[in-house]
């Protein structure tokens, strides 16, 4: 998976063989459709019979039919022939659906084992890939893989089959001749699996490259707001061009190393063919018109029909291996994703953890996202129980770090976090996280009701209880107000929802859960001011004997927390209240200033602004 993939899972991914990757395959994935497989299989059976019986009639039409005009044979022949066909035809109909059941069954296996693993997955593995390239590990990578388990593996199958019977037809019919054929196919071998590796190179950079344009994709038509606003548009068309005359280049390889294919075995048939050919003539013009090593016309005939039926599964086969070269490096990636295992994860003696106070503590916390840039050090820190603590400080000073340890979304690298004296870690994370309510700065939305959006938390809520937590979240009246209430589709991301209603949604949904623990980031920075005032008021009812963290760049709304603690590059630096801060004349006192500053020069009034700085001073 290149940078979505561990070191150790990379390395394991390449030294795989095609070998061991169709073995897990058939073991933990086709074993499981042994049935369908199995009559599959017999269909095969049944076609390759007949269609060596189909060449094998040839014999009797010549000899008898035409040769010495046996009328009853001639009857009997025809009907016979459309018998097997109409048999042939719905065998092939048959094997084609049934595998193409189970290579689906297969695809839909792996896309739930791919997802169950990265739902689970540590969410700093989710930030180090691009969301296109993960998209195309179940769009791109399972559509070759499926084509391996539908085409490849029964392709190989059923053309291996009919070769053998229409080589078991040439020897019934001569084997002299079969023999000049037979040690002339395997040849051919050596070149197509030379190709086959090739095209396993190939393949392997042409999905990477595939995951590439879906990210690529993926990042301009979400960015394009940006593209149009800078006048970017002819620099992403340059880019897309480049992007998608790399994969263009890589397809054209692909196309043409597999058509190699068709030159080996067109001069492996010629080969064969012209010996035979060449031996007949030879005998022909000896004076012997009919017999060609003890062969009539009629054995001639079919046995030339054979080795020219058989040349089809063979060339077949050597494409085959092509395919499956593709499929086995998608597998190679597929398998990677899945081989993933999380590092937070719930411990096996885990306890469910109940809160009953919800006093969350900060004991010599350090953290850092990448080795040598720590982003927290030395977090002493505690939100007593049912009080709100406000974090602030400038940005990437530690604050959102902060509330990404308390439900386990990272795990910190040294110290603890407990919450009603209980370890973090030694919680289940089902139970730690049902006692936490998260509203970020940055609102997800689900491209769904905003009705199913506000109970996203809480599937079994009543419609009550929805409308009562968008009424306290100051969001109802607009509800109201849209086109189909609280089953209006929200789009991608919330898109037909301003900014300020989807905040107030993701508001209302943390209102719904009423956990114990509240994590507020920015929790009224989409909204203007009046909703603010309204939500303000309905946070400070739900924040009401509640433990709450809240993130604010705004400092007027963290002026009645209970305490403050002031982050600068990831430490504490100061902690109190609002007035005590002031006092202070510290690092929170200097970010007060700057943003009265900051509200003046916007536009606001002068003297107002002047006024409260002067106040502001006066207090330090």
């Amino acid at each position: 998976m290149g940078d979505l993939v561990p070191e150790k899972s990379h390395k394991f991914q390449f030294d795989k063989s095609t070998r061991e990757l169709a073995e897990r395959l058939i073991k933990n994935y086709l074993s499981a459709h042994i049935g369908n497989i199995t009559l599959a299989v017999s269909l095969m059976l049944v076609v390759a019979i007949a269609t060596g019986v189909q060449v094998k009639m040839l014999e009797p039409a010549i000899n008898e039919v035409l040769g010495k005009g046996n009328r009853d044979l001639a009857m009997v022949l025809p009907v016979l022939f459309f018998a097997i066909s109409v048999v042939k035809g719905f065998a092939s109909y048959g094997q084609t659906i049934l595998m193409q059941k189970t290579g689906l069954r297969v695809v839909v296996a792996l896309q739930n084992q791919m997802f169950h693993r990265i739902v689970d997955a540590d969410l700093a593995f989710i930030y180090k890939g691009a969301t296109g390239k993960l998209i195309s590990r179940f769009t791109i990578d399972l559509l070759f893989l499926r084509d391996a388990v539908t085409k490849a593996f029964t392709g190989i199958g059923r053309d291996l089959i009919k070769v053998l019977v229409l080589v078991a037809v040439m020897i019934h019919t001569n084997w002299q001749l079969a023999l000049m054929v037979i040690f002339v196919f395997p040849a051919s071998i050596w070149p197509i699996v030379y190709i086959g590796k090739r095209m396993r190179s190939i393949a392997d950079q042409t999905q990477q490259r595939l995951g590439g344009i879906t990210s690529f994709l993926d990042e301009v038509f979400k960015g394009m707001r940006q593209v149009k606003a800078d006048g970017m548009e002819a620099f992403e068309r340059r880019r897309a061009a480049e992007e998608f005359e790399t994969v263009f280049a890589l397809h054209y390889k692909a196309g043409k190393t597999r058509s190699r294919t068709y030159p080996i075995m067109e001069i492996m048939i010629g080969i064969a063919g012209s010996g035979i050919l060449g031996y007949a003539g030879y005998r022909v013009i000896a004076g012997d018109n009919n017999i060609v090593m003890d062969i009539n016309a009629g054995q001639f005939v079919t046995f030339f029909l054979a080795m020219v039926v058989a040349y089809q599964p063979v060339r077949g086969l050597a494409n085959l291996n092509a395919s499956l070269q593709q499929g086995m490096a998608a597998a190679e990636r597929v398998f990677s994703m899945i081989d993933y295992k999380p590092k937070i994860v719930s411990r096996p003696d885990a306890i469910a953890l109940e809160v009953k106070k919800g006093e969350v503590c900060f004991k010599n916390i350090s953290f850092a996202y990448e080795e040598g840039k720590q982003a927290l050090s030395s977090i002493n820190l505690l939100a007593p129980s049912g009080q709100t603590v406000a974090l602030v400080g400038p940005s990437g000073a530690g604050k959102s770090t902060i509330l990404n340890l308390i439900p386990r979304f990272y795990d910190a690298d040294h110290g603890q976090i407990n919450i009603d004296g209980v370890n973090v870690c030694d919680a289940t994370l089902d139970s730690l996280r049902a006692q936490i309510s998260l509203v970020s700065q940055e609102v997800i939305l689900f491209n769904d009701t905003v009705r199913a959006n506000i109970a996203y938390g809480c599937p079994g809520a009543k419609e009550s209880e929805i409308i009562e937590a968008a009424k306290a979240a100051a969001a109802h009246e607009f509800i109201s107000e849209l086109a189909d209430g609280y089953n209006t589709e929200v789009g991608e991301r919330g898109v037909k929802l301003s900014g300020g209603q989807r905040q107030r949604i993701s508001i209302a949904r943390a209102m719904l859960r009423n956990t114990p623990i509240l994590l507020l980031d920015e929790a009224t920075s989409a909204l203007d001011s009046a909703s603010e005032r309204k939500v303000q008021q309905a946070l400070g009812r739900l924040i009401d004997g509640r433990t709450t963290l809240v993130i604010a760049h705004r400092l007027s709304t963290v002026t009645n927390a209970d305490l403050i603690y002031v982050l600068n590059e990831g430490r504490i630096v100061e902690q109190g209240t609002h007035s005590s801060l002031l006092a202070e004349d510290g690092l929170y006192a200097q970010l007060c200033r700057i943003q009265f500053e900051d509200n003046t020069a916007l536009g606001g009034d002068r003297a107002t602004s002047q006024q409260k700085t002067s106040t502001s001073a006066n207090k330090a």
